[in-house]
């Protein structure tokens, strides 16, 4: 998920942890759910409007409200630190291994595996294949910032995170779309490469130059070093409101598009979140025992499994209601991986801050 924070370094962090938002994270956004379940069914015609206001298939409010979210984190990317690629680099190649090597992989395998076998005889072949999709989007598509929120909350080291986050989104802007096509080509769905290309550049590359120009421009003006630092903090803690309405209105959103869908059939929205929820604490799994295998230290393990877990459901959600259309199933997936991430990874921060002993400290 994305939310603005403000540029994470080492000593920002109070002992109190993380601010009033993000301690009641999953209050708003179960609110916010249930405001748009609510809305999608007493309000129809509203959402029906506002799902029409289209572009080359492109919801231009979920596009907007995604910018709102995304723009304040591509500001705190400094890309400045991926020159300490090579401090401490085992993090960095769990994280990556993870993430592009295992993480889409095995939710596709996990999603062909419930809806063609598992659940095959509750669901309808087409409709098996749309979900699907939808879970292959979240799996390929690697947080870049709620990290920041998880590493922050069992007080990972902020700089080692921010080099993470640089790192995934270059990749991203390469990858993303071709291991898409490819495992979307896999479960015989005709993907428009057109479209997946053109919503990696709205979603990605281009908040990304937008994040980092800003970002130049801060820093050359504050003179660097921590005036520097001191700037972008508070250029983002200004936008913070506006990422905050961004994120709980997308949610709103979201889930008024699907509301009558949800109702009528709660059960699948069971059923699609069982394989997001498997493998959730599967990744995680996956990626804190080998960081305690390799002896890392605890601020940087922690974020590893939690980043490698963590979705980027923004850039999912966008790509599925291109690729497929607002009232899709894939749509209705990635939906439902919003609606499973904020507990999960709740759960899992508890998790990991319970067992930091297992680790050596930073």
């Amino acid at each position: 998920m994305s939310i603005n924070e403000h540029a994470l370094r080492d000593g920002e962090v109070d002992a109190g942890g993380i601010g009033f938002f993000e301690k009641w994270l999953s209050v708003w956004v179960a609110l916010c759910i249930l405001a748009g379940i609510a809305g999608g069914n007493l309000l129809p015609s509203l959402f029906e409007v506002l799902s029409g206001l289209e572009f080359a298939s492109v919801n231009l409010v979920v596009a907007v409200l995604i910018w709102a979210m995304v723009f304040p984190m591509m500001v705190n990317v400094d890309f400045g630190s991926l020159r300490h690629v090579g401090d401490r680099p085992k993090g960095l190649v769990l994280t990556l291994a993870v993430n592009w090597l295992v993480k889409p992989f095995t939710m596709a395998a996990l999603g062909v595996l419930f809806f063609e076998h598992v659940f095959a005889p509750w669901i309808a072949p087409a409709d098996a294949q749309q979900y699907i999709a939808g879970l292959i989007l979240l799996g390929a598509a690697p947080c870049t910032a709620m990290v920041f929120v998880w590493s922050q909350m069992t007080r990972g080291d902020a700089t080692y995170t921010l080099v993470q986050v640089s790192v995934n989104d270059v990749i991203m802007i390469f990858a993303f779309a071709p291991i898409v096509a490819l495992l979307l080509g896999v479960t015989d769905i005709v993907v428009p490469w057109e479209t997946l290309i053109l919503s990696t550049v709205l979603y990605v590359v281009i908040p990304l130059v937008a994040g980092a120009v800003t970002r130049n421009r801060l820093v050359g003006r504050a003179g660097g070093g921590g005036k520097a630092e001191r700037a972008v903090s508070e250029f983002t803690g200004r936008l913070k409101p506006v990422s905050v309405v961004g994120l709980l209105a997308t949610v709103v959103l979201l889930f008024g598009f699907q509301g009558k869908v949800i109702l009528s059939n709660p059960m699948l929205i069971v059923l699609i979140a069982v394989p997001l929820v498997l493998q959730s604490y599967g990744i995680f799994a996956i990626a804190y025992a080998a960081a305690k295998a390799w002896r890392m230290p605890f601020n940087v393990a922690a974020p590893c499994a939690l980043i490698g877990t963590s979705n980027f459901f923004e850039l999912a959600v966008a790509v599925a209601i291109s690729l497929f259309g607002l009232h899709s199933g894939a749509a209705l997936a990635t939906v439902v991986g919003v609606l499973v991430e904020v507990p999960v990874m709740l759960s899992l921060v508890a998790f990991a801050n319970r067992t930091q002993h297992w680790f050596a400290n930073g």
